[in-house]
């Protein structure tokens, strides 16, 4: 249980920070208001740190906040013990950005109603592509899953860390580097999700909560960035399996 209640909590935070920045950067009369793509992938980046750090401190040393990473530990390392226990840590990350979409809403309570945008609004909750074409859509969410995953055991690998590993909270800050580098890079087509709690949880938040003004909640697209990403997760433990990085 304080597995669950790390991850839970971690996801929560990660999505509290990263969510608030895309508010920040779109709701009209926030300060921060076009602060642009520099400011939102820095601010992800640093929501992953942050969400890690919680997620450690709260009881969850692996601190996936991601079901596409945990799907990819489950198979190369079988970090739960069963599948049931990978899902069970799934439904937490999960339950954990639902929760982080709503304590956003909360943060910018007022800037919902004078924001006549209703994209913009979904926006802060969840991705969506530039260019909606469901093939390529899905192909961007998958090489950048499997990118960000290979990207994590490349950074842990021992030809990287040496023998000793990285010092004490090095590597959160190697993770979250990743991301930034994912987000400058990789992040134009479809957002960069590349976590289905990331973008289902708020979403659902999105769903739910009496947001001012908001439109639907994309659900026609709102499959991609879940099933994509978990794609990905597959070719990443492929690829780090035939490497022999796992």
């Amino acid at each position: 249980m304080t597995n669950l209640f790390g991850e839970f909590f971690g996801t929560m935070i990660l999505l509290t920070f990263g969510c608030s920045v895309v508010a920040n950067c779109l709701l009209k009369d926030s300060k921060g208001n076009g602060g642009g793509w520099i400011v939102i992938t820095t601010g992800w980046a640093l929501a992953v740190l942050m969400g890690i750090f919680a997620a450690v401190a709260t009881g969850a040393p692996q601190a996936d906040l991601n079901p596409a990473v945990t799907l990819f530990k489950q198979m190369a390392f079988n970090t739960y013990g069963s599948w049931g226990g990978a899902i069970a840590t799934m439904g937490a990350e999960m339950a954990g950005g639902i929760a982080g979409g709503v304590l956003t809403w909360l943060l910018y309570l007022p800037h919902w109603e004078v924001t006549e945008d209703k994209g913009l609004k979904l926006a802060v909750f969840s991705t969506g592509p530039a260019i909606r074409n469901t093939m390529a859509n899905i192909i961007c969410e998958v090489i950048a899953t499997a990118l960000l995953l290979i990207g994590i055991f490349t950074i842990f690998s021992k030809g990287v860390t040496g023998t000793t590993g990285f010092g004490v909270g090095v590597g959160p800050y190697m993770v979250s580097m990743l991301i930034w580098a994912l987000g400058l890079c990789v992040g134009g087509p479809t957002g960069y999700a590349l976590n289905p709690a990331r973008d289902l949880g708020p979403r659902i938040a999105h769903a739910i909560l009496p947001i001012a003004g908001k439109g639907d909640s994309d659900w026609g697209y709102s499959w991609i960035p879940v099933v994509a990403p978990m794609i990905g997760a597959i070719v990443a433990f492929a690829v780090c399996k035939g490497a022999g990085i796992v």
